[in-house]
This record gives structure tokens, C-alpha cells and sequence, in this order.
């Protein structure tokens, strides 16, 4: 199955102090697929994921997305076409949920009815009556539904690659369970490459097709959810019995 993504033996290194944060990480991830960065906090799956839009560049390595080398495409192009979703959502204030989903689409120079028409597409996909919440704002939402609809703008222009930063870490136990319920049916619906990044080894093994274990920059291990509970590794077996 050809890599929607592929991370190539990247680094990252603090560019003040040279103290590498992200060191020699290689990965692909396949249409379809969620690869899950899993780790301790300060592990470097974060900044992993943020190497992948550019966010941060790397200093050693390559990062393709759907064949091309990032660092050749301009990084706002790069950046609409890969979805982002992040803890805080990071929905605009001022924006009703309509135009927060739509604001890629009218930057790529959709034309309004089309617009219009992803919107009410993608808030049915999430959940949401488009007639009850595509005209609300941000503060008008539960943390839940501040959420679904991060994951609707992510969604926006179909992109082939998604990017979660711990997308359900700041809400309640069972908002959480709910949404993580719903994601993992939206999964094989969607069709996307994903990488997610957690540190909950309950979240990462029920949504992830395989787990990438982080530790001190490193990736210390890459296999699928059985292979990870096999494991020996010492990191594995700390995040199984912390689940336990």
C-alpha cells in the first residue's frame, strides 16, 4: 500500500542550545491508516507532529506527503492540505461554526453554495444538526462539540493526511470515551492516513492500526496494538502496567 506520509530518519535539534529533541525517527503511514505516537510527556511525539506541517523544521531528514518532500512545497500550501486537529481546538471566536469550517475552503477560493454544502456535509459527519449548530459560535458549544467541529474543519478540503495532537485530552471522561467511539467509526469511513498523539495507552490502543512509542526522541518502538502488548520492551511494559 503506497505512504500517504513517510518520515525519513528525521531530527530535530533546538537551535539555541543544539539539544536534539526528535532524533532519527522514520515512519510511513498508508491511506486508511492511524498510526498513534504514544509516549511520556517531553517524549518528542508533539514535536514530531509538528516537524510533519512544518511547524518546525527539521535539521536532519526528509518528511513526504503523497510523494513530495515538504520542505519543497510553500508551508501555507502544505499546511491547507494536511487537516489539523489540537487539544484546544483553536476554533476562531468570532466565527460561527459555518464559517470556522469554512474558512479553508474560501481561502482555496470555494465558491459559496460549495462551501455551504461541506459544511452541512461534514456537520452531519460529526454529528451536529447543521440547522441547530452552523450558525452558533464557539462559546455557544460544549467542549464536546467544540471538538467535532475541529475535526469537521480539519476535514475541510478532504485532505489525505490528518494530524490529532491529543484531540480529546482536555475533556471529561466521558465526552472522551464518547468521541473516541465516534472517531474510531469514522476511521474506516474516512479512508485518511492519520497520526494521533496521546499519552493514553487505552486511547492509543483502541484507535491505533499500529502504536509508535516515543521515548526521549527516539522511537523506541513501532508495531500494531498486539505487538505492543507483547513487547519487552521496558517502555511498553511501563505503559501496560499503568494501565492496568
Amino acid at each position: 500500500m503506497t505512504a500517504v506520509l513517510e518520515v525519513r530518519e528525521v531530527g530535530y535539534r533546538l537551535p539555541d542550545s543544539g539539544r536534539p529533541l526528535v532524533t532519527d525517527v522514520s515512519f510511513d503511514v498508508a491511506a486508511g491508516e492511524t498510526l498513534v505516537l504514544l509516549g511520556r510527556s517531553g517524549s518528542g511525539k508533539t514535536t514530531t507532529l509538528k516537524l510533519v506541517n512544518r511547524l518546525l523544521e527539521p535539521t536532519r531528514g526528509d518528511v513526504l506527503v503523497a510523494g513530495r518532500v515538504t520542505r519543497q512545497i510553500e508551508p501555507h500550501r502544505l499546511r491547507r492540505g494536511i487537516g489539523y486537529v489540537i487539544q484546544d481546538v483553536g476554533l476562531f471566536p468570532h466565527f460561527t461554526v459555518e464559517q470556522n469550517i469554512g474558512l479553508v475552503p474560501r481561502l482555496e477560493g470555494w465558491d459559496t453554495e460549495r462551501i455551504a454544502a461541506r459544511v452541512r456535509e461534514l456537520l452531519t459527519l460529526v454529528g451536529l444538526d447543521p440547522d441547530r449548530f452552523r450558525a452558533r459560535r464557539p462559546h455557544e458549544l460544549s467542549g464536546g462539540q467544540r471538538q467535532r467541529v475541529g475535526v469537521a474543519r480539519a476535514l475541510a478540503v478532504d485532505p489525505p493526511l490528518l494530524l490529532l495532537d491529543e484531540p480529546f485530552g482536555a475533556l471529561d471522561p466521558i465526552t472522551r470515551a464518547e468521541l473516541q467511539r465516534e472517531f474510531k467509526s469514522l476511521e474506516a469511513r474516512l479512508g485518511k492516513a492519520m497520526v494521533f498523539v496521546t499519552h493514553d495507552v487505552r486511547e492509543g490502543l483502541l484507535l491505533g492500526a499500529r502504536i509508535g512509542l516515543m521515548q526521549e526522541g527516539r522511537l523506541a518502538f513501532l508495531g500494531t496494538g498486539p505487538e505492543f502488548r507483547e513487547s519487552p520492551h521496558p517502555e511498553c511494559r511501563a505503559f501496560l502496567e499503568a494501565a492496568a
